[in-house]
């Protein structure tokens, strides 16, 4: 039991790792042209950070960092100096070109749907340029500021490229909402407008069902399959597993609900397959929970049944679950680092899952052996018993 407790430890400390090693941070990224910028700001979405210097006289100095990008797709960060918005965007932009070279010119943003031409912009720009290297772009730039303003509106983006032509970019999840201001001064970044009630919901509904049917779900399943076989743990596990499993029920119940009511606020939006596994995993879940109250004693002609019905339909709800968790992923299009934090925690769990199976199979092996050696001694110090009995009775 104490070696089941140790692995539980070691593996919530290791998915704590996994989703903190996304958390990047501005402070010790050393550039290789050597350069230092004294402030930085992690955005909030795409994978973007903002080193800059600032001096009183209006001169910015900035580094552009796009991060987790290919070469086949474009960056952008822009400032507007006339509205909290796309269009009015003065946007410095980067791509690699099809002969492996970089460009990096300014483009003033007049429409939606534009297709980043060239121009000049309302400000001065100079030392302009860009590099790409370990699936990062850097926009290098020093832009002058007349006016002396500390908070700009800030915007940028990336989008496909088709040949050496900049391509729209998405219209949904990160990409709309990747703009916000900044303040010079204190280096706060901030939203423009911040959550709308609608993504709120979507991110409640996402991460109520990541926690409850993705992770509570396989973990209450593993803590049946691989504790049980430790005499010592009997019937501690049982409760064990009833109460994660419990807990997912009801949170993943929470979870489902928010889905049905985003689904009746947005009565011409379907998601079809996410939808129907997600009503199929909430009958199969209330029939797991109504099934413990009809569960036979262990000794009852009917258990073994039961137990069939039991296993087939909880491993059916992990599997249905976790794929269900990657649809969501696939419509809120969250940043990478948390479908890839989810990935972690998923591997961790089959890793676990693999090295608690052999174990198991090698408690249980050694079991049978013991067993079978001890019905082995007894039958032969019994067999030897009678033979002396026999003996003594002809005397």
């Amino acid at each position: 039991m104490a070696r089941m407790l140790e692995l539980a430890l070691y593996l919530c400390l290791f998915m704590c790792l996994i989703l903190t090693c996304y958390a990047q941070t501005c402070a010790k990224y050393a550039f290789s042209s050597n350069r230092v910028f004294k402030s930085c700001t992690h955005l909030p979405v795409l994978n973007s950070f903002l080193h800059y210097n600032y001096d009183v006289s209006g001169k910015l100095e900035i580094a552009y960092r796009h991060t987790g990008i290919t070469s086949s797709r474009w960056v952008a960060w822009a400032i507007n100096p006339t509205s909290k918005a796309m269009v009015g965007s003065q946007a410095l932009v980067a791509y690699q070109l099809s002969d492996g070279s970089m460009r990096a010119y300014t483009s003033p943003i007049s429409q939606y749907q534009t297709q980043l031409q060239e121009g000049e912009l309302s400000f001065d720009v100079s030392d302009l340029s860009a590099t790409y290297a370990n699936n990062e772009i850097i926009i290098f730039a020093t832009l002058g500021f007349p006016n002396n303003d500390t908070t700009l509106n800030q915007v940028w983006q990336e989008g496909a490229m088709s040949g050496n032509t900049p391509q729209m970019h998405a219209t949904s999840g990160p990409n709309v909402q990747s703009m916000g201001t900044l303040n010079l001064l204190s280096g706060q970044a901030g939203t423009i407008g911040g959550r709308t009630s609608t993504q709120r919901k979507q991110d409640i509904h996402g991460v109520l069902n990541a926690v409850s049917w993705g992770i509570l779900m396989p973990l209450g399943a593993i803590i049946a399959r691989y504790l049980k076989v430790f005499k010592s743990a009997d019937p501690a596990w049982f409760y064990l597993h009833a109460s994660c499993q419990f807990s997912a029920y009801v949170v993943g119940v929470a979870g489902w609900s928010t889905g049905l009511k985003l689904g009746s606020e947005s009565p011409g939006i379907q998601y079809d397959a996410h939808r129907t596994i997600g009503i199929i995993l909430f009958c199969l879940g209330t029939l797991q929970v109504f099934a413990l109250l009809v569960r036979p004693k262990p000794d009852h002609k009917y258990r073994v049944y039961w137990n069939i019905y039991h296993h087939l339909v909880g491993y059916t709800v992990v599997i249905l679950s976790v794929i269900n968790i990657f649809k969501g992923l696939d419509i809120l299009e969250p940043e990478k680092k948390w479908k890839n934090a989810y990935i972690g925690v998923i591997i961790a769990l089959a890793c676990s899952g693999v090295v608690l199976e052999a174990n198991t199979w090698f408690l249980v092996l050694r079991r049978k052996r013991s067993e079978s050696a001890g019905k082995l001694s007894h039958g032969i110090n019994g067999a030897h018993g009678n033979g002396v009995n026999a003996h003594t009775a002809n005397c």
